[in-house]
């Protein structure tokens, strides 16, 4: 089967599950789109990744790979390749020296290594075909690219609250949710402080 190769363009809160995140994957010069419902430790460690964030300790997605580095184990593909009863199945695609070996491995756990690897991300057609979302372009043009990830906040009233406070009142905000390690909260601050900056 022809691989199809995917990027993440979003991670939200899930608009269906209480607690859950969504991290939305676009076809790579293609318009469908395929959005997988993950946990909130995953979607931060995928979010601390996208952001280019440095946690005080290593997250569990940041040892897995100091070892796998440790032992020379490189990843080069992830592949989401099975999906059962609206569960997604993936595996890593790691080469030690001359050797390829297929771990199993749990989608949202896969994506949070590939993006700390930099590798692609692949699925198949029938997977797409049966839990993809086609998107309309208004350009008319095929093939464009997806915007850069984004990490957004589908809770109005939790925005509202950070535009309602000061520089300094988000500043001490920011400090408090990096030591609980709330790095998804910790980005939508960070956004807000630095709207606030580019807009003087």
């Amino acid at each position: 089967m022809r691989k199809i190769e995917l990027e993440i363009v979003a991670l939200s809160h899930s608009i269906t599950q209480t607690h859950s995140y969504a991290v939305v994957l676009g076809e790579v010069n293609g318009l469908r789109r395929l959005p997988i419902v993950i946990g909130g430790f995953e979607a931060q460690a995928i979010a601390v990744a996208l952001e280019k964030m440095q946690p005080s300790r290593p997250l569990t997605h940041d040892l897995m790979k100091n070892f796998m580095n440790a032992f020379s184990i490189e990843l080069s593909e992830v592949v989401i390749s099975n999906l059962q009863e609206g569960i997604f199945y993936s595996k890593l695609i790691c080469n030690n020296n001359d050797e390829t070996i297929e771990i199993d491995s749990r989608t949202s756990d896969a994506l949070a290594l590939a993006v700390r690897f930099g590798c692609p991300i692949y699925t198949y057609e029938n997977i797409l075909n049966s839990a993809g979302i086609l998107l309309d372009d208004p350009t008319g043009k095929k093939g464009t690219k997806p915007a850069t990830p984004t990490i957004s906040e589908h809770e109005k009233g939790a925005e509202d609250d950070l535009k309602a406070m000061s520089l300094e009142e988000l500043n001490t905000l920011l400090q408090e949710v990096l030591e609980q390690e709330d790095y998804i909260r910790a980005i939508a601050i960070r956004d807000e402080i630095n709207s606030r900056k580019t807009d003087k």
